[in-house]
């Protein structure tokens, strides 16, 4: 990389480079992929609270009817639209995940590139190509504030979501190379971007759905900032690694501005985000893993006098503290934050692909079977979990059972990446799962067709026409 550019004004020029070359055709592909996963996730949320919440507020804005709220007939301006499908994307906590900088970049880049794209008639390599490259750039920045000396993101230390502080700024690029921005606006935006972000994240531990928003609002001020930018307001060239940019007030000295743009545009991170086969917390999957493995060769919940879960001492922030809490989650969602819930819901049989919804719902996470199993799981750090952190979320089970002998299952490596990939049947069976909880097979079907064809289309109609049913409305009512 040329030393006489900032780290923006390269995420800007690599971005004018894809616009007009294109991604290679392998990583469109991967975007599709990413663009039908979060499309069906968006389509699970369209029930839950914080979709009415959002979709009260995106009604009350008003404005003209510009982008497609997944699983409504409304459409609203492409801001808007972003906060509500950012918000659907990111809410049931299935979005994919970023190793190690621990984020989830899809949910914020793909709602922003997908409401201007279908605003501005953009086609869909288009789409694809934009959101490939602000997905890129999120993890990037996302990995300038991971320590490697420390084992984990400084932002995530700090009590910061890295997921929609540098997804506002992936969004942001994403947005400037649909509306045509050159790298000097494109810079502007990411720029712009910057001063947008949000996400303390405080909710994973003690409560709070606000959480469930930051995607949204990572998506919405990533197509305002592009706005703005394409009207004039411009930002400083050295907003990333400059004495008072982004990386110094999130991360302090322990920032890495050369992970930006070290290989950038020849070394794609992008093929490497997990896709996540159950729908909580990423911490909690290796646990499901090693349950589910325990339950397959035979072991009875019933024969359980006590269980040890291992994991890194960082996730336990997460998943298990406080233990009373983890231990007795006070609603669906939070059960899908909480180790012990994940376990005994895995031991006890979950659905989908080991878990998923219906093992996310208030009346489940009250489950008096569910919670006894819980009970009896005790988290601890584990040494080897330490070692491995955060390129992996491993965790260790070590069961005894009422007769004294031990069990244990140690996975280590994650389900849904490139060491343990999801199959194309399973990628598809998350799709239908989710997908249909709000639109019939026949929709989810045609979706998917869409989604696999997304770098051939002239426009999104084929898309965003399934995405959005007449007889659904977001949050159980109309915008």
């Amino acid at each position: 990389m040329s030393g006489d550019r900032t780290p923006v004004q390269h995420l800007a020029d690599l971005a004018v480079r894809i616009r007009e070359q294109g991604l290679p055709a392998a990583l469109r592909e991967d975007v599709a992929r990413r663009v039908l996963d979060l499309t069906g996730n968006a389509l699970a949320a369209t029930t839950e609270e914080p979709a009415r919440a959002v979709g009260a507020v995106a009604r009350g804005w008003g404005g003209a009817a510009q982008a497609t709220a997944i699983g409504s007939a409304v459409r609203l301006p492409a801001p808007a639209a972003a906060l509500v499908n950012g918000t659907l994307a990111h809410a049931l906590d299935f979005d994919d995940t970023h190793l190690p900088s621990v984020l989830h970049p899809s949910s914020s880049v793909i709602p922003a590139a997908l409401a201007v794209a279908e605003t501005h008639g953009r086609g869909g390599a288009e789409l694809l190509d934009a959101a490939g490259v602000g997905i890129e750039a999120t993890v990037r920045i996302g990995m300038a504030g991971y320590d490697p000396a420390l084992g984990n993101s400084i932002f995530f230390e700090r009590g910061l979501h890295a997921t929609s502080i540098c997804g506002t700024i992936g969004a942001a690029i994403a947005a400037g190379m649909l509306l045509g921005l050159d790298a000097d606006g494109i810079a502007s935006a990411a720029g712009v971007a910057a001063s947008m972000g949000a996400g303390v994240i405080e909710a994973n531990r003690t409560g709070g759905t606000v959480k469930r928003v930051h995607c949204g609002w990572a998506a919405h001020a990533g197509v305002a900032a592009a706005e703005l930018a394409a009207h004039g307001i411009t930002g400083p060239p050295t907003v990333l690694e400059g004495r008072f940019g982004f990386l110094q007030a999130y991360c302090g000295d322990g920032a890495r501005p050369e992970a930006i743009t070290d290989g950038l545009g020849e070394e794609w991170e992008l093929p490497g985000i997990f896709f996540k086969p159950y729908p909580c917390n990423h911490f909690t999957h290796a646990g499901i893993d090693a349950a589910r493995r325990l339950r397959e060769g035979g072991l009875d919940p019933a024969d359980i006098a006590s269980i040890e879960l291992g994991a890194a001492s960082a996730v336990l922030r997460t998943i298990g503290e406080p233990a009373a809490a983890k231990a007795r989650p006070e609603s669906g969602y939070h059960a899908a934050f909480s180790g012990p819930y994940t376990v005994a819901a895995a031991l006890l049989g979950g659905g989908g692909l080991g878990v998923f919804h219906e093992d996310f719902t208030d009346a489940a996470a009250k489950n008096p079977e569910r919670l006894a199993l819980a009970a009896k799981v005790r988290c601890v750090p584990d040494a080897r979990c330490d070692e491995i952190f955060p390129h992996q979320f491993p965790a260790v089970l070590r069961v005894t059972r009422t007769d004294g002998t031990l069990l244990e299952e140690r996975v280590n490596v994650n389900r849904g990446g490139p060491g343990n990939p999801l199959s194309a049947h399973e990628l598809a069976t998350k799709f239908h799962g989710n997908a249909t909880r709000t639109v019939d097979e026949t929709t989810a079907t045609i979706l998917t067709e869409a989604a696999f064809t997304l770098p051939t289309l002239a426009n999104l109609t084929p898309l965003t026409t399934h995405l959005r049913p007449h007889d659904q409305q977001i949050g159980g009512r109309n915008l």
